[in-house]
């Protein structure tokens, strides 16, 4: 029960507590409150420009100026830091990258170990999920569509990219990992007749090895050169469409990540990824495996 407390007060007194009772205006955030430090010896230097430009952005204090005399973080200017460069050159312009999964292939619905192998087809599942992603996207503007070369990404594909006049590419950095003689084993089959190796693959997959050589780790440096491919290319929004290990690195090595956390990101068949470059080459994962339009008519706006 609430208990209401009345009170006499003089005229003084009433407005005295009616002043106590309006918010006070909020203290300036600290980089403002810098500039106005008389004993700062940066005031004729780089805060200075600062200062010129927030306080009239029309001055012709530009925004290259801002970012090479003041640090700055998340969203001021630009996301300087944000990561590591993926291309270590400076891009001719700022860059959207769309990610997409293959549908549905035979393998995947036989539970089988697929890596590079161009066996594996794309189903009748995958075709209509191939589908729903060119209606999602119907209303996003590409440049160029990459792929990766093997049959079901390839049909994948051609199928998203259908009724688009700009290029399709494929490009061999976007091939999944060689995953040697496991590839068309059943899970269940490559678990019991190589029970070490399978385990590691699927445990520790930075460290899995066959004859000396490690998957997981090389495609860290397919997925590197997969960037420079696609980042290097003239267009300012790309699509690309590839399988689901390399896609794994292509996030990691964007988001700076190394290979031990290969499985630390998931993406469904038909999951939408989106991420935003800078001209330095430094990534912004702006969505992970968007799915929604596996399960309704959602036609994304970004």
């Amino acid at each position: 029960m609430a208990v209401v407390v009345c009170a006499s007060l003089s005229s003084s007194s009433s407005a005295a507590f009616l002043r106590s009772l309006r918010p006070r205006p909020s203290p300036l955030p600290a980089f403002l409150c810098s500039f106005r430090n008389p004993d700062s010896t940066h005031r004729d230097g780089k805060l200075k420009s600062l200062e010129t430009y927030v306080q009239n952005p029309t001055s012709s204090v530009s925004i290259n100026q801002l970012e090479s005399q003041v640090p700055t973080t998340g969203g001021a200017y630009d996301f300087k830091g944000a990561t590591i460069s993926v291309t270590d050159e400076i891009l001719s312009s700022p860059k959207m990258v769309t990610l997409v999964r293959h549908g549905l292939s035979s393998w995947n619905e036989e539970n089988r170990v697929q890596g590079s192998s161009n066996l594996s087809l794309l189903t009748d599942v995958g075709a209509r999920q191939a589908e729903k992603c060119r209606s999602a996207l119907t209303n996003i503007s590409f440049d160029i569509c990459f792929s990766s070369p093997i049959s079901r990404a390839k049909s994948t594909a051609e199928l998203i990219w259908h009724g688009r006049e700009e290029p399709l590419i494929f490009l061999d950095s976007l091939k999944e990992a060689h995953l040697f003689f496991l590839e068309g084993m059943t899970n269940a089959d490559a678990k019991k007749k190589y029970p070490e190796l399978y385990t590691a693959w699927r445990e520790d997959p930075s460290n899995f090895s066959v004859n000396g050589i490690y998957p997981v780790r090389k495609l860290w440096g397919t997925a590197k050169q997969a960037w420079k491919d696609i980042l290097f290319t003239p267009g300012e929004s790309i699509l690309v469409i590839t399988h689901k290990s390399i896609l794994r690195a292509l996030i990691c090595t964007a988001l700076g990540l190394g290979p031990e956390r290969f499985r630390a990101v998931d993406v469904n068949n038909g999951g939408i990824s989106v991420f935003t470059f800078n001209r330095r080459g430094e990534a912004m994962l702006q969505s992970l495996n968007m799915t929604a339009h596996m399960y309704s008519s959602h036609i994304y706006q970004y």
